[in-house]
C-alpha cells in the first residue's frame, strides 16, 4: 500500500551526528517537525532552530515552501533564520579583518535566501552595509598597499552581499544617501578596481538608475561617459557588459531634451568604434547578455531619429524650405537667382519645372509633401545627407529619371519619404527596446551616421529595382514592396559592414527575388478545385489532432523561463512541464539553465491540470498589470500569459521567444479542450496540411482534376451482364 501522500520520507542531517532517516507530516506545524527533530537530538530551545535544503542553495524550509519537499530529500537542521541573522549582524561587525571577511563571504550566500534576506533587513542590515561601505572601507583603504587581496575580497562580499539583499524588492531604492552613491561611483571612476568591486558596482548604478528617477539624477552627477569607456577597452567581457547597460540605463531615463545631448557626448568619446574594435570584433564571440546590450543601445541610439520622424514641415519656415533649394541647387547645378531677374511667373514654372524632375508629389510647394508623419522631417534630413554625401549618385539618379518618360520615371521624392517610413517600420524607430531580443546588427556600429548610410544604400537600391522591373507609376507600390522584400532577407543575414549589406542587396536583383517568390510559392502550393478542397477539409481534423500532440509533447519535454527583474544580468530561471499522463503541470525554480532533461523529482510544486480554470495572455495577465517596464514593453507583453486556477491565483509565464509563447497557449488551450488559435498552429497547419495534400495527390501528377465530379451513368436496362458466381 503506498504511503499517504501527506508523508515525505527524508533525511535530516545535524553537524556532528549520522543522518536522521524520518517520516516528515506535511499537515503538522513546521515548529513541530523541528522539535520532534531537536528532541531526536536531545536539544533544548527547538523554537532557535530550522529545515534548510542540504544542497547548493541551503535554502530555509517554510510554511510557503514546504510543499516543494520530496521523498527522497535531504534537509539540514540549522540555526534559525533570526538567529543566524542576529549572529551575521554582529559577526560583520568585528574588529579582526579575518573574522569580518569570513562573516561577509557567509552573508553573501546566505542572502540569496528571501527568508533570511527578510530577517537580516529587519535588523537594519542594508544600513549597516552602506554604513560600511561609505566609512568603514576608508578605515581598510589605509591598509590596501599591504593586504590589497584582502581588501578586494572585503568589499567584493559586501557588495555581493548588498545586491544579492536588493535583488528581493524588500527595500526600495530610493533611501541611499548621496554619500553611498559617491562611493559606489567611486569604485566605477578608478583606473585600477579589483574586477569582483568594478562589477558589483556597475550592477548597483545600473539599478539605481533603472529603479528611481532621483537616484538617477544622482548617478548621472557622478559619472560621465569618459569615465565608463576605459572599461570597454579591457579585454573581460562581464565588465564590457556592465559597462554598456549602465550606458543604457542612463541613456533610457535621460529627459528627452538631454538624449540629443548625451548622444553628442557619445559621439566625441567615440563610444561606436570603442565598442566596434573592442567588442564587436574581438576575438570572443558574443554571449546573449552582451547581444541583448547591443542591441538596446542600437534602439536607444535610432529612437534619437524619433523627433525628426514625428515633426510636420512647417511650409512657412524658410531654414527648411532653403533645404528643399539645396536639393534643387546640387541636383541642377543652379544658383539662387536674384530676385530681379525674370518674371515671376517665369521663376516659379522653373521651379515647378525642376521640382518635378526631383520626384515631388506637389510640384508647386513640395514642402507639403513632408507634413505627414511619419517620416515628417527625416525624410528631408535623409534626402539632403545623400544629396551632400553622396552627390554624384544622388545628381545620376535625379537626371536619369527626368530624361525618361514621365511614367517611366523613379520619383525622387516620393521613393525617399516611402523609404524613410519604411526603414523606421523595419527598425522599429520610437519604440522601447524588448527584454528579451538580442537582435543586433554589426553593420550599424561602423558608421556615426549609419541610419542614413542605410537610407542612401536604399534608394540606389531602391532606383536599381525600379529599372529592372520597369516599373511605371501605377507601379509604385509594387516596387517598394519588392525592395522592402530584398532589404528584410539582406538584414536577416546579418551583414557586418555596410559594404557587405550593399554586395548582399546587389546580389539580391528583381530576378532573383522572382524565383526566390517562385520557389516559396511552389513548396506552397494550394489548390483551390472543389475536389481538393474536399479533401483538405476531410485530412483537417488528422492536422490538427496530429499538432495537439506534438504541442502536449512538447510541454512533457519542459521549458525553462527567465523570471525578469529589475536587474537582468543575475539571471534567475524556472523550469515548467507536464507530466507524461498530461495531470499535472510541474515547476520549479532552477540555479542555471539547464544542461539535457529536468526531472519531475527536482521540480518542487505541481499544480493539477484539472485545477485549471482558464489560460489569459497579453495585457490580462496579472504580472503585466502590474507598475513597471514590463507593462510598457511592447515585445515583452507579447510572450506573457498566465495560468488561472482555485481562487485566483495565478501561475505567471513569460516565454523566452514566440515560438514557445505559441507552443506553451496552444499546449495548455488543448488540455482545456480548446481550439489552439496562434500563429504557429496557422503556420504548421498550412506547412503538414500542403505536404500531406501533395503526398496523397503523387499519384494524380501531370493528370487534370475537374472541377466537378463526372456524372453518375443511367442505370442498365438489365443485368444480364452480371456475373453469378454461383
Amino acid at each position: 500500500m503506498p504511503p499517504p501522500s501527506d508523508i515525505v520520507k527524508v533525511a535530516i542531517e545535524w553537524p556532528g551526528a549520522f543522518p536522521k532517516l524520518m517520516e516528515i507530516d506535511q499537515k503538522k506545524p513546521l515548529s513541530a517537525i523541528i522539535k520532534e527533530v531537536c528532541e531526536g537530538w536531545s536539544l533544548g530551545n527547538h523554537e532557535n532552530f530550522a529545515l534548510q535544503n542540504a544542497d547548493s542553495t541551503n535554502f530555509y524550509i517554510t510554511e510557503k515552501n514546504r510543499n516543494d519537499i520530496k521523498n527522497g530529500s535531504i534537509l539540514r537542521l540549522t540555526t534559525s533564520p533570526s538567529q543566524t541573522a542576529a549572529q551575521l549582524h554582529e559577526r560583520i561587525q568585528s574588529s579582526s579583518m579575518d573574522a569580518k571577511l569570513e562573516a561577509l563571504k557567509d552573508l553573501a550566500n546566505s542572502s540569496r535566501d528571501v527568508t533570511f534576506a527578510q530577517e537580516f533587513i529587519n535588523l537594519d542590515g542594508i544600513s549597516l552595509l552602506t554604513q560600511m561601505v561609505e566609512s568603514g572601507t576608508e578605515r581598510y583603504q589605509k591598509l590596501q598597499k599591504i593586504m590589497k587581496p584582502c581588501f578586494g575580497d572585503l568589499l567584493s562580499f559586501t557588495l555581493t552581499a548588498f545586491v544579492e539583499l536588493m535583488d528581493h524588492g524588500i527595500v526600495s531604492w530610493d533611501t541611499f544617501s548621496v554619500a553611498f552613491i559617491k562611493k559606489i561611483a567611486g569604485y566605477v571612476n578608478k583606473s585600477a578596481m579589483d574586477t569582483a568591486v568594478l562589477q558589483r558596482s556597475l550592477a548597483i548604478l545600473e539599478s539605481m538608475v533603472l529603479n528611481s528617477q532621483d537616484l538617477y539624477q544622482k548617478v548621472a552627477q557622478e559619472i560621465t561617459i569618459g569615465q565608463l569607456i576605459p572599461h570597454l577597452q579591457g579585454t573581460d567581457q562581464d565588465i564590457q557588459t556592465y559597462t554598456i547597460a549602465v550606458i543604457n540605463a542612463l541613456f533610457l531615463k535621460a529627459p528627452e531634451d538631454k538624449r540629443q545631448e548625451m548622444a553628442h557626448i557619445l559621439a566625441q568619446k567615440q563610444l561606436r568604434s570603442i565598442i566596434l574594435s573592442n567588442v564587436i570584433r574581438s576575438p570572443k564571440p558574443i554571449n546573449d547578455e552582451m547581444a541583448h546590450q547591443l542591441y538596446v543601445l542600437q534602439v536607444l541610439t535610432f529612437n534619437l531619429l524619433e523627433d525628426r520622424m514625428m515633426t510636420k514641415m512647417d511650409p512657412q519656415d524658410q531654414a527648411q524650405r532653403d533645404i528643399i533649394f539645396e536639393l534643387r541647387r546640387i541636383a541642377f547645378d543652379v544658383e539662387c537667382e536674384p530676385n530681379n531677374s525674370g518674371s515671376i511667373e517665369k521663376r516659379k514654372s522653373m521651379y515647378t519645372r525642376d521640382y518635378k524632375k526631383l520626384g515631388f508629389i506637389n510640384h508647386v510647394n513640395p514642402a507639403m509633401d513632408f507634413t505627414q508623419i511619419p517620416p515628417g522631417m527625416l525624410a528631408l534630413d535623409n534626402m539632403l545627407y545623400f544629396a551632400r554625401h553622396h552627390q554624384d549618385a544622388y545628381i545620376r539618379i535625379v537626371l536619369e529619371n527626368s530624361s525618361r518618360e514621365d511614367k517611366h520615371e523613379c520619383p525622387f521624392g516620393r521613393s525617399s519619404i516611402e523609404l524613410t517610413k519604411m526603414l523606421c517600420e523595419t527598425l522599429k524607430v520610437g519604440e522601447l527596446p524588448s527584454e528579451n531580443c538580442h537582435d543586433f546588427h554589426p553593420m550599424f556600429f561602423t558608421h556615426d551616421r549609419s541610419f542614413e548610410e542605410f537610407f542612401c544604400i536604399c534608394i540606389q537600391l531602391l532606383n536599381k529595382t525600379w529599372k529592372e522591373m520597369r516599373a511605371t507609376s501605377e507601379d509604385f507600390n509594387k516596387v517598394m514592396q519588392v525592395v522592402r522584400d530584398q532589404i528584410m532577407r539582406a538584414l536577416t543575414q546579418k551583414p557586418n559592414s555596410l559594404d557587405q549589406l550593399k554586395s548582399r542587396l546587389q546580389n539580391l536583383s528583381y530576378t532573383e527575388i522572382l524565383k526566390i517568390r517562385q520557389s516559396e510559392r511552389m513548396n506552397q502550393e494550394d489548390f483551390q478545385s472543389r475536389p481538393i478542397l474536399e479533401l483538405r477539409e476531410k485530412i483537417q481534423p488528422e492536422i490538427m489532432e496530429l499538432i495537439k500532440q506534438q504541442r502536449l509533447n512538447r510541454l512533457c519535454d519542459g521549458t525553462c523561463f527567465r523570471k525578469i527583474s529589475s536587474r537582468r544580468r543575475q539571471d534567475k530561471f524556472w523550469y515548467c512541464r507536464l507530466s507524461p499522463n498530461h495531470k499535472v503541470l510541474h515547476y520549479g525554480d532552477l540555479e542555471e539553465t539547464p544542461q539535457g532533461e529536468v526531472s519531475h523529482d527536482s521540480l518542487q510544486e505541481k499544480l493539477p491540470v484539472a485545477d485549471i480554470k482558464a489560460v489569459v495572455t497579453g495585457k490580462d495577465c496579472p504580472h503585466m498589470k502590474e507598475k513597471g517596464a514590463l507593462k510598457q514593453n511592447k515585445e515583452v507583453l507579447e510572450l506573457a500569459f498566465s495560468v488561472l486556477y482555485e481562487s485566483d491565483e495565478y501561475l505567471n509565464f513569460i516565454a523566452p521567444d514566440k515560438h514557445e509563447y505559441c507552443v506553451w497557449t496552444d499546449g495548455l488551450n488543448a488540455l482545456l479542450g480548446k481550439e489552439m488559435t496562434s500563429d504557429f498552429t496557422k503556420s504548421d497547419m498550412d506547412t503538414l496540411l500542403s505536404m500531406e495534400m501533395k503526398l496523397r495527390l503523387l499519384d494524380l501528377e501531370n493528370i487534370q482534376i475537374p472541377e466537378a465530379p463526372p456524372p453518375i451513368p443511367k442505370e442498365p436496362s438489365n443485368y444480364d451482364f452480371v456475373y453469378d458466381c454461383n
